[in-house]
């Protein structure tokens, strides 16, 4: 297989680099923003909201295959009387539970500005990848807890066949989630979905832990399960910090510093426009917020400083997809 075939595959099951501030060319109609940025041509579905529609589909499917996936595992867990495979069950619930915060953060998305929050609500969204980071914490600190305790309390697991075909139905729930959350998410620029992608990546590895565990175990090695447990424990925390610095990045107004070069680039070809400065964006949930000052000359009649200002704004939403409002001030 070529380079690009391998990259194409793991692009698509998630694996790529993260695009926690992208920009890139996706297959959105663009509308004309005002100064505000809240205009539209009717007949043309905003951007932001087929984004937010689309978040939603995401997360009401992630619970139903996460919640299928949980009780065929909590059958055979209280079938078999596996300790080990009850856990991963409870990590696999507290996965499914994580869709929660997201869906009521994009159901807020939807409702309109008022005089008090007059940005809207999209920054509930970077709050719900607050909640996620936590949840995926706690899950960590109990494969912890579970892992050290079998050293200490061996327990023995019957009906290891049922045990390693669960684990793997709980690697197949996750992994298939793992992937439309992170591609969906990376599609609207969602910190806290992408967050919750990875979150199901690492119950499918718990999940295929408990397989090796059982494995280990019937060969004759009793401490292999606990063993591999630590090692998840460790590659848990691992995207609990990935995944917090995405979410915590977007709730201090940060953004990579590529897109306000992207900024300064599209406004500076813009004819006439003499230079570019005070560039600022932000996120306020999946959608982009930017102001930026331009210099121009100061003897220009309004109407041609008025149609300047209106092509910035239109060469900005081509480069940037997902922008929502756009601030200019005019200097000279």
């Amino acid at each position: 297989m070529s380079k690009p075939s391998i990259k194409a595959v793991r692009d698509w099951l998630g694996f790529g680099a993260s695009d926690d501030g992208a920009h890139h060319h996706h297959e959105h109609g663009h509308h004309a923003h005002d100064g505000a940025g809240h205009g539209h041509m009717h007949g043309v579905v905003d951007p932001s909201l087929a984004a937010t529609e689309r978040g939603i589909w995401a997360i009401k499917w992630s619970f139903v295959i996460l919640a299928v996936t949980a009780l065929g595992q909590l059958v055979i867990a209280l079938w078999s009387g596996s300790v080990a495979l009850l856990a991963d069950t409870i990590h696999n619930v507290g996965d499914a539970a994580t869709a929660i915060p997201l869906w009521v953060a994009f159901r807020l998305a939807r409702w309109p500005t008022t005089r008090r929050f007059s940005y809207g609500y999209g920054r509930v969204e970077d709050l719900a990848g607050v909640v996620v980071v936590l949840i995926i914490l706690f899950s960590a600190l109990v494969a912890g807890y579970e892992a050290v305790n079998r050293f200490v309390h061996p327990q023995p697991i019957a009906q290891l066949g049922w045990v390693a075909l669960a684990g793997l139905l709980g690697f197949a729930g996750n992994e298939i989630v793992a992937v439309f959350r992170i591609r969906v998410g990376r599609q609207m620029n969602s910190a806290a979905l992408i967050a919750d992608g990875y979150h199901a990546r690492t119950d499918g590895l718990t999940s295929l832990a408990v397989v090796v565990g059982a494995l280990g175990v019937w060969l004759g090695f009793p401490l292999a399960d606990p063993v591999i447990g630590l090692l998840i424990t460790i590659a848990i925390f691992g995207i609990v910090w990935q995944s917090a610095r995405a979410v915590f990045t977007r709730l201090l107004d940060g953004v990579e510093p590529q897109l306000i070069d992207e900024i300064h680039h599209a406004a500076e070809h813009v004819e006439e426009v003499q230079g570019v400065t005070d560039v600022r964006a932000r996120w306020l949930g999946h959608e982009l917020a930017v102001e930026l000052t331009i210099r121009l000359d100061g003897a220009l009649p309004v109407a041609e400083t008025d149609r300047i200002v209106e092509a910035v704004r239109r060469a900005l939403a081509d480069h940037l997809p997902t922008l929502h409002s756009t601030r200019i001030e005019i200097g000279s």
